[in-house]
């Protein structure tokens, strides 16, 4: 740890201000990745880089001040990814015609702030006392660090945004060429299908979560649409629309949006419940543990450092308490009977507590963007949902809808929570105070919670979701929402496909007792079950340019080991490469963003479309081999020089 950062400022009035920005803009921006790609990443980094390339424009800046600036940037990411997630389900199932500001800013902020207050009392066991990594929160405080001695990489980011940018916007703005390739055909009966996105985002990803991740998303996918589609496909006859024959593409879309992808459903649901057993004992250790810190406090036995204060627990108290009322009003607004709301407080605020510790467990273990909060999330809307059922009745109009509430509630909890434990670890490595980061968390929620309404309505009106009446051609996918929506809907009508279930629910025992012998024989590659039931649940095309990321960061540390480098040579090419990554993701985000205003303004998908028919997908397939050798080339660059 750094000693020399005990007396420099924190919370100034410019970090404030440029937290809060970005906090705004990467809740966007996460927003559209994940109703497009099904997948969020962590923003710590990028914002780090950011803020440190703005607070230099300063005459006084600091290391602590950048640290303030990226833990409430972060938090806006983190929130947009429990929004999305689980409030798009209301649209999808026609509970809401469209996200009112009110609703959306409630469930969100107070969601969030849960989050944050849930975990403070687990900073203590689980960054002091532990063993965990937090593998973007030590990244983070590296390149904090570095940034103190001059090193820069704003331009890896502005650069990569421009590019992201320029790639998204001939593809869906002027539609030169087109953002995906599909290919399928009928063969003796059954279905032989590829397709392919096109999006630096998505290949982005995968070059962010790795090898080991992007394999098993793929071979999700594979053993999805290139098995288990093509078996059902054998075992019925191809679908007539006005005495034709569709499509062997739309087929295939069929049986997999229909059957094949709640094998996924199936896949998460054990994979939320295998990960709560797994960390049972870490979580009732890591909050004994923080509660008796705090009575030694409390007690004067212990005489606290200031970078080990946070926000003392009566506070903690009296904000779940200020947090759990509005929500409960919520609540009763939406089912109308006050023991059906009390049950719903009480079940998110256990499950809420204890996916937030899990989150936060599990970020230290895989990082935040790998948190498997979609894998909770399913099994709060499921269980919710049950219960609901058996309180309200099957012909209860508000109980699926009152599950996705629950969901969304704990969803945002989680994702700060994960997020939060990160920020904290950087605060460590850096001598910051932690109840400052966790009043600036607090910050970056409430402003994230603000806009997320209002981006919502855009992209809706925009692009259309997957599965409601307004899709456009290219729709957003939505997956994990319309997930929600389909389990929590399936519960009460019983239509949910529980044979498909039934087999997801069998494939992940068989894959969690391979990981299981994998972790016995300290094997270096995992099989998590959420990455694969992710792979299984996401579109096809959406798993390629994942996998094809993963390939360039297996090559980049292939590269590394090959010539020997130092470690300090291959940080630096892999923080390179990251900022390069967050830079794509963050350009085709924004203008995704930006296309849908002249979208909903006149009312036409093609409203900046230069041709009439796209070039095909061969141009896009020739720029995105460009930018995957331009990301393996940033990469090994200095390595290449030294």
């Amino acid at each position: 740890m750094d000693s020399n950062n005990k007396s420099l400022p924190e919370i100034t009035i410019k970090a404030v201000g440029l937290g809060i920005l970005l906090s705004v803009i990467l809740a966007a921006a996460n927003a559209y990745l994940g109703l497009f790609a099904g997948m969020t990443v962590s923003a710590s980094i990028p914002a780090a880089v950011v803020s440190m390339g703005v607070l230099r424009l300063f005459r006084r800046s600091n290391i602590l001040e950048n640290n303030i600036v990226q833990t409430a940037a972060s938090a806006g990411e983190s929130l947009a990814a429990g929004v999305i997630f689980t409030l798009p389900a209301l649209v999808i199932m026609g509970y809401w015609e469209e996200f009112n500001y009110f609703w959306v800013t409630i469930i969100a902020g107070f969601g969030g702030l849960l989050g944050v207050l849930f975990t403070i009392p687990l900073r203590r066991a689980l960054i002091v006392e532990s063993k965990l990594k937090f593998p973007e929160g030590i990244a983070t405080a590296e390149v904090l660090k570095s940034g103190q001695k001059g090193g820069g990489g704003v331009k890896y980011i502005a650069q990569a945004a421009i590019a992201g940018g320029l790639f998204k916007l001939g593809a869906s703005g002027f539609r030169i060429w087109s953002e995906a390739v599909e290919a399928a055909s009928v063969v003796k009966g059954s279905i032989a299908y590829f397709g392919s996105n096109l999006s630096p985002a998505l290949l982005s990803v995968g070059y962010i979560v790795g090898i080991n991740i992007a394999v098993l998303i793929f071979l999700g996918g594979a053993a999805n649409w290139l098995v288990a589609v093509p078996i059902c496909a054998a075992f019925e006859s191809c679908p007539l629309v006005d005495g034709k024959e569709i499509s062997a593409i739309d087929w295939a879309h069929q049986i997999w949006s229909t059957k094949t992808r709640y094998i996924g459903v199936g896949g998460m649901l054990i994979g939320g419940l295998w990960t709560i057993v797994k960390l049972r004992g870490s979580i009732f250790s890591g909050v004994t543990s923080g509660l008796k810190a705090y009575s030694k406090l409390k007690d004067g036995k212990v005489d606290i450092d200031p970078a080990e204060k946070d926000i003392p627990m009566k506070w903690i108290i009296a904000l779940i308490v200020a947090s759990v009322v509005p929500l409960f009003l919520v609540y009763q607004i939406f089912v109308g009977d006050v023991a059906v709301s009390v049950t719903m407080a009480v079940i998110m605020l256990f499950t809420g507590f204890l996916f937030s510790a899990v989150a936060g467990y599990m970020a230290g273990i895989v990082g935040s963007s790998n948190n498997p909060i979609s894998g909770v999330t399913i099994a709060t809307v499921l269980v919710s949902a049950l219960l609901l059922l058996l309180l309200m009745g099957k012909d209860a109009k508000n109980g699926p809808p009152a599950a996705i509430i629950i969901g969304s509630v704990v969803c945002c909890a989680a994702a700060i929570a994960g997020d939060n434990m990160q920020d904290l670890k950087a605060g460590y490595i850096l001598r910051a105070t932690p109840w400052k980061q966790q009043v600036m968390q607090m910050v970056g929620t409430v402003s994230a919670a603000l806009v997320m309404a209002p981006i919502l309505m855009l992209l809706f009106r925009a692009y259309g979701f997957a599965g409601h009446s307004s899709a456009q051609a290219n729709p957003l996918i939505a997956a994990q929402a319309n997930l929600m929506a389909s389990v929590a809907k399936g519960v009460f009508t019983g239509d949910l496909p529980w044979v498909f279930v039934w087999i997801g629910i069998a494939a992940a025992v068989v894959v969690v007792a391979i990981d299981e012998y994998l972790q016995h024989r300290k094997s270096s590659f995992r099989v998590p079950i959420l990455a694969v039931a992710i792979g299984i649940y996401l579109p096809f095309e959406l798993s390629v340019p994942i996998f094809a990321g993963g390939i360039i960061n297996y090559l980049v540390k292939s590269y590394q080991s090959k010539k020997k480098l130092s470690s300090q040579h291959s940080e630096d090419g892999q923080r390179k490469g990251l900022l390069l990554a967050s830079g794509l993701i963050t350009g085709e985000a924004l203008v995704g963003i930006l296309l849908a205003v002249p979208i909903v303004i006149t009312g036409r998908p093609d409203v900046l479309a230069i041709m009439d028919n796209p070039l095909g997908p061969w141009l896009g397939i020739f720029l995105l081999i460009g930018i995957g050798y331009w990301l393996y080339r940033i990469s090994t660059a200095k390595m290449n020089n030294d």
